[in-house]
């Protein structure tokens, strides 16, 4: 199996964990993972202080890029990265990206996965979902992209709020094509 390179964006919507558990789970996975670029917006960090009461996005061995870094290597097609996961994925990033606005590096990045078609994965993190929401959805999935509710499921009975998050963090890994253990229905 040919190592992924992965984009990880993290926007201001609610649902830090999400973030913070994907960034756990892709550390368990070198095997499977050349290089993860991560890119937070100045809303994102704020979101994750207040929800998970601490910084500890800084504490990743991944490579970082500011919100306006368009000397990052995903900002190009060329650089080849094969999946790009917007987790939680704000409804303000998904217009954005569903119009064509580049303003930011998240933004850029989407775009330039959309137009090479590569994977994008959006967990978006809203509700209840406007018809705006529903046709920026529907845009971004008609352009290759993949909307992934952050809905949890139940069915492995989870114990914690970790544990629930968790299970939409391992249907990310799986939409990405990394393998994992995880939870299997009837398995």
């Amino acid at each position: 199996m040919r190592k992924k390179k992965i984009i990880v964006a993290v926007t201001g919507a609610s649902g830090a964990i999400y973030a913070k558990l994907l960034l756990d789970a892709l550390t368990q996975l070198p095997e499977q993972i050349e290089r993860v670029g991560v890119v937070m917006s100045d809303n994102a960090k704020e979101v994750w202080r207040f929800e998970l009461g601490h910084e500890a996005y800084d504490d990743y061995n991944f490579d970082f890029y500011s919100k306006m870094d368009f000397n990052a290597p995903f900002a190009s097609g060329s650089a080849k990265f094969d999946t790009m996961i917007i987790i939680p994925c704000s409804m303000g990033t998904l217009g954005r990206i569903a119009t064509g606005i580049s303003n930011d590096l998240i933004t850029r990045a989407a775009d330039v996965i959309l137009k090479e078609r590569r994977k994008l994965i959006a967990v978006v993190r809203d509700t209840p979902f406007s018809l705006i929401h529903i046709n920026n959805m529907k845009t971004v999935t008609e352009a290759g992209g993949i909307i992934c509710p952050a809905n949890p499921s139940f069915y492995s009975m989870p114990k914690s709020i970790e544990e629930v998050a968790q299970t939409v963090v391992s249907r990310v890994i799986d939409l990405a094509g990394l393998e994992q253990d995880s939870y299997r229905w009837n398995d």
